[in-house]
């Protein structure tokens, strides 16, 4: 048995012990040492596994704005996959209006429907990339013909895939398309009254169109026709008919109506932005613009056209609890 053996042997195993030291004692004179039989350290992994494992440690922590990054590296673009991202611009850019904007227009829409009596114009929100888009059901109800025009100009012929009248929501289907960029669903439960929004559609056919304002309330009761055809939009003559408060706006409801809640904006909305985003200062969709008051039918001023800041929007996770609903085809 060589001396360093017999060290090894004899070193301490009580935890309370000092610890031995690091290296064995030098042999004595004339002994020949003990080769060297310590395993040959392990390289580091240095592929794709690795440097996502760095960027995820990287989030955890700085927080929500390196999940944009996140999101570059991996691909995903779809809702699903970033329904959970908490901003969609850089950390540096949270609360930029002009960032948000040039961050959510490409997931933005405008939707043009031909109807038996006539046509609407609203607006949608890509939810995947190969065109999945959500939009009001009654910009597409009753259509005959769908064209959706996407922010860099292409235009796609759409199919209806499932409508919710008593939710007033809609999924329709781009034909043909693909490496369209999906919007990030926010959650609407964490929204307050005097939150800072954004709003993007296409009113009176301005493709693009980008205002902001703040949440003005809550869990509003608005009421809008089921009826297929009541009150299409299009032309400027008014927004969809809705009631709120007890009083009618943009005509008559009819005798079929449904009531949800709502998120209260102040964000300018005029007829075409229904279908559109409401968006908060990460980039994510916190509701879908549905009714708004518009003074500019027949026997008003021209002083009293236009936005008056009386905006609705469904709030996203009613949204989100019914997608799976629409995706099943269903025609409610």
């Amino acid at each position: 048995m060589t001396e360093s053996e017999s060290f090894q042997q004899q070193s301490p195993v009580n935890p309370e012990w000092p610890p031995p030291p690091a290296y064995a004692p030098a042999p004595a004179p004339g002994t020949v040492p003990a080769p060297d039989t310590a395993p040959a350290p392990k390289k580091r992994t240095r592929g794709p596994l690795a440097l996502l494992a760095a960027v995820a440690f990287v989030a955890a922590a700085i927080g929500g704005g390196t999940a944009y990054g996140i999101q570059e590296l991996t691909g995903t673009n779809d809702a699903a996959a970033s329904a959970t991202a908490t901003s969609v611009v850089p950390a540096a850019k949270k609360g930029d209006i002009a960032a948000i904007a040039a961050a959510v227009s490409p997931s933005i829409v405008e939707i043009k429907a031909s109807l038996a009596n006539g046509s609407s114009t609203g607006s949608g929100v890509i939810i995947t990339s190969d065109g999945e888009i959500l939009t009001n059901n009654h910009v597409v109800s009753g259509a005959t013909q769908i064209k959706v025009s996407t922010s860099d100009g292409k235009q796609y012929t759409a199919k209806v895939v499932g409508t919710d009248s008593k939710k007033d929501l809609a999924l329709i289907k781009l034909e043909g398309a693909a490496g369209l960029k999906a919007a990030s669903l926010g959650d609407s439960s964490n929204v307050q009254v005097g939150d800072t929004v954004v709003a993007i559609g296409s009113p009176e056919g301005l493709t693009g169109t980008v205002t902001s304002g703040i949440v003005s309330a809550l869990n509003r009761d608005v009421t809008v026709s089921t009826d297929e055809g009541q009150g299409q939009q299009g032309g400027g003559d008014g927004g969809w008919p809705f009631e709120f408060g007890g009083r009618q706006f943009n005509g008559d409801t009819g005798s079929s109506t449904t009531t949800y809640k709502a998120i209260q904006t102040d964000a300018s909305l005029n007829p075409g932005n229904s279908g559109g985003a409401l968006i908060d200062m990460n980039g994510n969709i916190i509701g879908i613009n549905s009714a708004m008051y518009s003074a500019s039918g027949s026997g008003s001023s021209s002083s009293d056209a236009g936005s008056v800041g009386l905006g609705f929007a469904i709030p996203v996770n009613t949204v989100k609890a019914d997608l799976a609903t629409l995706r099943s085809g269903a025609q409610n």
